[in-house]
């Protein structure tokens, strides 16, 4: 089933941003401002400069000083930040990074109190329908974990009217076992997001690791089965995979050297869905989320300027 043809002229990235530390050689630490979804808006926002279409970010914050930090640095990327909640007396979330000589990754958390854990729940002065007004709105696995059940089941029945109106939802599952109940709730919600997502952008590891799927082959089968018919199977160096046909990427060059995997996948959903946005089709897509996430993990950190880059981004 292919997308709508309507433009998309509004996108919104949901849940949440935290400030991150990430760790020096020199045991000391730098001060940054990530999370899944807010990457995602990063690159998405760099990516479409040169058109109309504008971004925002929606989650809550609280009223301290860091939350500050983290509304200004969102606004001096040029993301819109009016559907940001204000939390009297709560805080963001926090997680330090530390980084092996591969580029992979470990991460501690603090965020179990988070102000984003409450977005969307009453008493809020930002309400789920604020959505209505975007074109494409981007969920994931993170957004969805973070949220009480009850505020789980309200997200999923505004999305089944956000799309019956003719909006489009994006997901990646983007799976952190820890911040889910249980692993039963953790597959049922994502099956209940994958039936619904109108652009999907799993990452395999993330499937086999949560569904206990035996090969790629089978985690494609599987989405498939929830009637996924659009977006891309990610697979690291590798490339993706059209989630439709099974038909790899071609020519998918991989990083020189990783240096650091952080935001890997964040941005490669930035480039698909960036190149969807100017009306690209999904190999074009593929192609474009492919070279922006080979290029971000040459580098530290999940935020970095790309203004200048040469990417697989066709015009």
């Amino acid at each position: 089933m292919p997308l709508p043809t309507h433009p998309i002229n509004k996108i919104a990235c949901v849940g949440e941003v935290m400030i991150e530390l990430i760790a020096n050689d020199s045991d000391t630490a730098r001060i940054g401002v990530a999370g899944d979804t807010f990457n995602t808006a990063y690159y998405i926002n760099a990516l479409l400069a040169d058109t109309e279409v504008s971004t925002s970010y929606v989650t809550a914050l609280g009223d301290d000083a860091f939350s500050d930090r983290i509304l200004k640095t969102i606004q001096g990327h040029g993301i819109k930040t009016n559907a940001i909640e204000r939390r009297a007396g709560q805080m963001p979330g926090l997680y330090a990074i530390e980084t092996d000589d591969a580029g992979e990754r470990s991460f501690s958390y603090w965020r179990s109190a988070a102000a984003a854990r409450s977005i969307f729940t009453p008493p809020c002065a930002v309400p789920i329908e604020v959505l209505n007004g975007f074109d494409l709105v981007l969920f994931s696995g993170i957004s969805m974990a973070i949220l009480p059940p009850e505020t789980r089941a309200k997200v999923l029945d505004w999305i089944d009217s956000f799309r019956a109106n003719g909006g489009l939802l994006a997901y990646d599952s983007n799976h952190r076992p820890r911040l889910w109940e249980s692993v039963e709730v953790a597959r049922a919600t994502n099956v209940a997001m994958w039936q619904r997502a109108d652009i999907a952008l799993p990452s395999v590891d993330d499937e086999m690791d949560l569904f206990g799927d035996a090969s790629e082959a089978d985690a494609l089968t599987r989405l498939q089965s929830y009637g996924v018919t659009f977006g891309a199977l990610k697979r690291g160096d590798k490339g993706p995979l059209n989630i439709a046909t099974g038909a790899p990427l071609e020519n998918a060059l991989a990083a020189p050297k990783v240096v650091d995997s952080t935001a890997a996948g964040d941005s490669f959903n930035a480039g698909f869905l960036a190149a969807i946005a100017k009306g690209k089709d999904v190999t074009d897509a593929m192609a474009l989320g492919h070279s922006l996430a080979a290029y971000v993990v040459t580098k530290r950190g999940a935020i970095l300027d790309i203004s200048g880059q040469r990417l697989a981004s066709p015009k």
